[in-house]
């Protein structure tokens, strides 16, 4: 299937310690070409405030996660304004590809933000019902550990920003322990 619309480029390679898995790309994103370009997204100052990017990035120098062992991709690459305007068709035609990008890839430790992200990709990739709780799965990708963190866009309000950085330090955690043991 040929996909022809303007959407976010993936950050990935072989041998990354991290791939931040988003549910899809939103407008302001696409627009400005980066992931998480939107000022009301908290993801870049939990992250930052987590210690998982040395040195610290944000929205505009997001290619330089490569550089850190980190990469981005979503699972559903169609862009859109918010996640209820995406269809089941989306997760249907979007989720095996990124089941296959994580398979060839193979980075240590997979981070999908939100649980409609991961539970959607379970869903139409592997063929599983699940409703994932926080953080650490039962579930590899391949030879990939799976984490779930809340999903940092600011709609998903119920999770604060301490909240934020607490489950992307216990990402941090994982990571160490996961980097140390290869």
């Amino acid at each position: 299937m040929t996909h022809n619309l303007e959407t976010l480029s993936d950050y990935l390679a072989t041998g990354l310690d991290l791939v931040f898995v988003g549910l899809n790309p939103g407008l302001t994103s696409v627009r400005d070409g980066h992931y998480f370009a939107s000022p009301r997204n908290r993801f870049w100052k939990a992250v930052n405030s987590a210690g998982i990017f040395d040195p610290p990035l944000e929205a505009e120098t997001d290619h330089l996660a490569l550089e850190q062992g980190i990469g981005f991709t979503d699972v559903v690459k169609r862009p859109s304004a918010g996640a209820s305007d995406l269809r089941v068709a989306d997760f249907r035609e979007w989720a095996p590809v990124l089941k296959d990008k994580l398979e060839r890839y193979a980075p240590k430790v997979v981070c999908f933000h939100g649980s409609v992200a991961y539970r959607n990709f379970l869903k139409y990739a592997e063929g599983v019902e699940l409703r994932p709780e926080l953080g650490g799965q039962d579930r590899p990708i391949g030879e990939s550990t799976v984490f779930l963190v809340p999903n940092p866009s600011p709609a998903n309000a119920v999770y604060s920003m301490n909240d934020l950085v607490g489950w992307y330090y216990q990402l941090r955690v994982l990571l160490e322990e996961t980097t140390t043991e290869r």
